[in-house]
Parts: structure tokens; C-alpha cells; sequence
């Protein structure tokens, strides 16, 4: 895909490949000359957002799946894992409808609703393994230092479940970030995505490969940033309990 983004859109379409041809930087000024950048900065929005919301929520509902476990917590891990088994499609219509009746339609802040709702059962099971291997005589030694709940989760908890928090938040991230379906049916020009700007490029007179391969390069930058940024804490956070 690099590669391609690097070529002209002659040199591009041939088949097989040509990759001999010669490079251009075409590809990403008729990208950047577009106007990219409210959709980029909509999914910037929506995904930061909702990846805040969902730990925010995840991490004292782990807790208390986990560490001071409620009663039938094996029944509320199923629900939460049961609403992921619903297709996404057959839930388009139903949001739709309530967006429109709202008034939400093309609207960021609803997106980062929809989003932190789908995150948040695989964020709750993730971290719910990952705060089961904290060490439960730290959190008896917090509580015998008179810290509350608040306390015990921000300065106790969330340093040692670190690793998890930083794999969750990524996987999160990603998932917010590449979702295209509900972002395309409940959004327009206001609050449209980096993916649904992608599908403009698919126009009447073709499909102009090198500037598709550039866009989608630029797009899927966020995501390799991040994930290289986190890489340490994420293959240490998603092995986490994986080898007593």
C-alpha cells in the first residue's frame, strides 16, 4: 500500500505491478489538498473519547467482577459478552431510529456514546483478567490504611494494572478508529470519519489507486503510532496471567 501511494496513478494501475516505477509524492498532495483534516480530527475525537469513557467505566465495574465480586458475577460477565454477539447490522435500524428522534444525526458526541456501548464488554472481560493477578494483600493494606474506593482504584490499582489498562485502551482505540459501518449510516458532512472519508474516493469515474493507497497510509498512521508506542505495555498487558 506504501509502496502504491509512492507511484503515479498510471504506474499504479498496471498488472501486474510495476514496482520499478519511478516515485512520486502526487498521491499525497492530491490527498492533503482535499481537505482531510475535520474527518481525521471527528475520529481523533470519537475515539479518544470513548476509549476515556470506557476505561472510566470498565476498570471499577473489573473491580467488582474481580476483586470484590458481586453476587452472580459469572451472570453479568455472560450478559455482557452476550450483547456482543448481536450483528451490527441488525442493530443499524433500531439506533437510526433514535438518533433521528433525538436529533442526533451527524453528530460526534453520539458516535462517542455508540462507541464507548460496543467497547465496553470486551474492555470489562479484559480487565477483569487483568485485575484478578493484583495481589490482593495490596489492596487489603490500602483498606487498612483507611483508603477509600476511589482512592484504592486510582493509586493502587491502576499502576499495577498499568500493562492492561495500556493493552485495553489500544485494542479500544483501534476499534473506534477503524469502524465504518455506524459511522457511515449516522453520519454526513459535519461529523463524517477518517474511514467513511476514505469511501468518497470510490467515485463514478473509478478508483484512483495511488491516491486511495495514500490516504489509507495517512489514516492507518494513528494507529501504527500508537501501537509502537504502546508495544512494551501491550504484549505485556495481553499476556498478563497467560504463565503462572
Amino acid at each position: 500500500m506504501v509502496l502504491t501511494s509512492l507511484h503515479s496513478e498510471p504506474d499504479a494501475a498496471t498488472n501486474p505491478p510495476s514496482l520499478a516505477a519511478p516515485l512520486t509524492l502526487d498521491g499525497y498532495r492530491e490527498f492533503f489538498g482535499s481537505g482531510p483534516w475535520p474527518p481525521l480530527l471527528n475520529s481523533l475525537s470519537a475515539s479518544v473519547g470513548s476509549t476515556v469513557l470506557v476505561l472510566l467505566l470498565a476498570v471499577p465495574a473489573a473491580y467488582a467482577l474481580s476483586v470484590k465480586k458481586v453476587e452472580k458475577w459469572s451472570d453479568v460477565l455472560f450478559f455482557f459478552l452476550s450483547t456482543k454477539m448481536l450483528p451490527v447490522v441488525a442493530g443499524l435500524l433500531p439506533i437510526y431510529l433514535v438518533a433521528q428522534y433525538a436529533g442526533l444525526l451527524d453528530n460526534i458526541s453520539f458516535l462517542v456514546v455508540l462507541y464507548t456501548s460496543m467497547n465496553l464488554p470486551i474492555a470489562v472481560w479484559l480487565m477483569r483478567s487483568f485485575l484478578a493477578e493484583v495481589p490482593g494483600e495490596i489492596l487489603e493494606a490500602a483498606a487498612l490504611d483507611g483508603a477509600g474506593l476511589p482512592t484504592i482504584l486510582r493509586r493502587v490499582v491502576a499502576p499495577v494494572a498499568l500493562p492492561g489498562i495500556a493493552a485495553t485502551s489500544l485494542i479500544c482505540f483501534i476499534f473506534s478508529w477503524n469502524e465504518l459501518l455506524f459511522a457511515r449510516v449516522l453520519t454526513g458532512v459535519v461529523a463524517g470519519t477518517a474511514p467513511v472519508y476514505l469511501t468518497g474516493f470510490v467515485t463514478s469515474q473509478g478508483l484512483f489507486l495511488a491516491k486511495v493507497c495514500a490516504a489509507a497510509t495517512v489514516v492507518s498512521l494513528p494507529v501504527l503510532v500508537a501501537g509502537f508506542a504502546a508495544q512494551d505495555k501491550l504484549v505485556q498487558g495481553l499476556s498478563l496471567g497467560a504463565v503462572k
